[in-house]
């Protein structure tokens, strides 16, 4: 096991939360910047005092855009102007590298809302991939609270830090990386959130569960219809969480131009499966469903989720 403690390296961080001085203000050497061209087309890059900014329509000075305010236009050689924006967090997990696929956007905000993430939270991550969702979970918890993620492979847990580091401008204080299986290190305990992004989070569920405080919750992201099943019997059965709550969203973006008001042709569809639990408490049975399966849904040779 390696473990990273991330520490505070920020200016002023005593007055501001990690990250909040980026986002706000005159432009700054270092800062992020997003350009969008007349087509809507993005090009990102990081402003370098005396450096040029080159694209097939002509060039600028990155001096043009430091110390100017945001959503400043510029123009290039080529009389072509750019919109001039810092990325937008959705903007920024979309564009970054990757080592593992992202939690795209929509998740991401899923997530957030319905594992109630709160500020101070005490949240576990199994499954960093590329640092996308570890970058929502750390502005959503706040310096206060900790994030303590864990990512099997070390390649994939590098980059993800270079990523989380690079958006919110050096070192999270609430942020703890480990390389390592979750359920062969998990030491954390008290835990307010688990969020399990991997390939068989049935796996972890003893662990977890006994690290979730009552009331807790434990939401998982799958990307398959069995994994989805699997993993709902598999919190079914292990007896001390809620009823879980399985769903996916999908996003329709809208064309809007005078009397032309239509669904755009094109719409983020199946990404992932989200299934969220609340712990009950210790030695708590969970209540009889109500609702019954249809007749026909477990079949006479089913043995459970864990079984075959």
């Amino acid at each position: 096991m390696v473990g990273v403690r991330a520490t505070a390296g920020y200016p002023g961080h005593m007055s501001e939360p990690t990250g909040a001085a980026r986002r706000r203000g005159p432009f700054k050497v270092g800062d992020q910047v997003q350009l969008t061209d007349p087509k809507g087309r993005h090009y990102t890059f990081t402003l370098e005092a005396g450096k040029n900014f080159h694209t097939h329509k002509g060039s600028f000075p990155h001096d043009e855009l430091i110390g100017a305010p945001e959503g400043s236009v510029v123009r290039t050689t080529g009389n072509v102007a750019y919109l001039a924006l810092r990325p937008l967090l959705p903007d920024y997990v979309l564009s970054m590298p990757r080592g593992a696929a992202v939690v795209y956007p929509k998740d991401a905000g899923q997530i957030l809302a319905f594992a109630d993430i709160f500020p101070g939270a005490r949240v576990v991550e199994a499954g960093v991939g590329s640092g996308s969702l570890s970058s929502f979970l750390l502005r959503a918890i706040g310096d206060s609270g900790m994030l303590h993620s864990y990512e099997r492979r070390a390649d994939f847990a590098e980059i993800a830090q270079a990523n989380v580091e690079r958006y919110f401008g050096g070192p999270h204080p609430a942020w703890q990386l480990t390389v390592g299986d979750l359920q062969d290190n998990l030491s954390d305990t008290d835990v307010d959130r688990v969020i399990l992004d991997m390939l068989a989070p049935w796996e972890c569920l003893e662990a977890v569960s006994k690290a979730l405080v009552p009331g807790g919750i434990l939401c998982c992201y799958v990307a398959t219809t069995t994994q989805l099943a699997r993993t709902v019997e598999s919190i079914r059965e292990i007896g001390c969480y809620a009823e879980p709550q399985p769903w996916e969203s999908m996003i329709r973006n809208w064309h809007v131009e005078g009397l032309a008001v239509r669904p755009d042709h094109r719409m983020i569809g199946h990404t992932g499966f989200l299934v969220t639990a609340r712990r009950l408490a210790d030695g708590v049975e969970p209540p009889m469903r109500r609702r019954r399966p249809a007749k026909g849904a477990y079949g006479e040779d089913y043995e459970g989720p864990n079984k075959g």
